[in-house]
């Protein structure tokens, strides 16, 4: 469903922008087309740098350290170019590239479930699974349906993929959740009596005590991330202290999604903070990527 919807999207930004381009150059307003097709195409850079001057103020009183205008200005950047690769290349026209990967010789490895965020798919993650594929990690990536659904739905689409893990490896998965992701997770996992079937969570991003931006959020799930609201107040209160070991949380003061920056961390878990990294681009640095393999790497078998 999403990546259809992305399709239209982006393929509707490029008619638009070919017909602007068209009627221009047959008016003889060339130059106003072309700054129209500019607005058309590159107006999302001028919302994200709205976000990064709102994160920015709201970061002041944050635990996190203060960004510099420097580590600002390149978060943004990279978000800039990580935003049409993701939303508009990789989610709707390559999503299923790289299928799930449960080869036969699964059975004493650990395996790995990726779950993605808020107007995302499992396209989110296909470096990682091009990586994962050519090293031999069993894995699961899902799509979270209905898109804009409220987070509880998912829970049966994790159990899932959980159980296809188990079945196929025989050992509790590590679970690698960004943004949205990372809420749904947990949701999960308060449903499980056993917590053994987990062996360890990594969330990127992940708005656990919900971000100030989704104030503005009209969805069903969108309202659930908002700072202090009922539904994240009753998970809290179910959740058992203990449980927070098993997380790592990445989260960075640069993240233009979900701020203040301290939103994204759990109390006792392994916080980590990633100095001047946006909330898509997250998915690309290389600490998550590597913390996740260290927490396969004991149990991995050669390929």
């Amino acid at each position: 469903m999403l990546a259809r919807l992305q399709q239209t999207i982006t393929l509707g930004l490029l008619a638009c922008a070919l017909l602007l381009s068209v009627w221009g150059w047959h008016s003889g307003h060339f130059g106003w087309a072309m700054a129209a097709v500019v607005l058309l195409v590159g107006g999302y850079a001028l919302a994200l740098a709205l976000e990064f001057l709102m994160l920015a103020l709201l970061n002041r009183p944050d635990p996190a350290p203060r960004p510099s205008t420097s580590q600002l200005f390149k978060a943004w950047a990279g978000e800039v170019i990580a935003a049409p690769q993701t939303f508009c290349w990789r989610q709707p026209f390559f999503s299923q590239r790289w299928p799930d990967h449960l080869p036969a010789l699964a059975q004493g490895r650990r395996g790995l479930l990726l779950v993605h965020g808020f107007f995302c798919n499992r396209g989110l993650w296909n470096s990682w699974l091009e990586r994962l594929h050519a090293q031999g990690v069993p894995f699961v990536a899902i799509n979270l349906e209905p898109v804009f659904g409220s987070i509880d739905d998912y829970t049966g689409i994790i159990e899932s993929a959980v159980c296809r893990l188990e079945q196929a490896t025989g050992m509790a998965p590590v679970i690698v959740a960004h943004s949205m992701g990372g809420l749904a997770v947990r949701r999960w996992w308060l449903e499980q009596a056993n917590a053994a079937r987990v062996h360890h969570i990594v969330t990127l991003g992940a708005p656990h005590q919900g971000t100030w931006l989704a104030r503005f959020a009209m969805t069903k799930n969108s309202r659930q991330m908002r700072q202090l609201n009922g539904w994240l107040n009753t998970m809290v209160a179910r959740e058992s202290a203990t449980s927070m070991r098993h997380f790592t949380c990445f989260y960075s003061h640069c993240d233009n999604i979900v701020f203040p920056a301290a939103m994204a961390t759990l109390p006792g878990a392994d916080n980590r903070h990633l100095a001047g990294v946006a909330h898509v681009h997250m998915v690309s640095r290389p600490e998550p990527f590597e913390a996740v393999m260290r927490s396969l790497s004991g149990n991995l078998s050669p390929r």
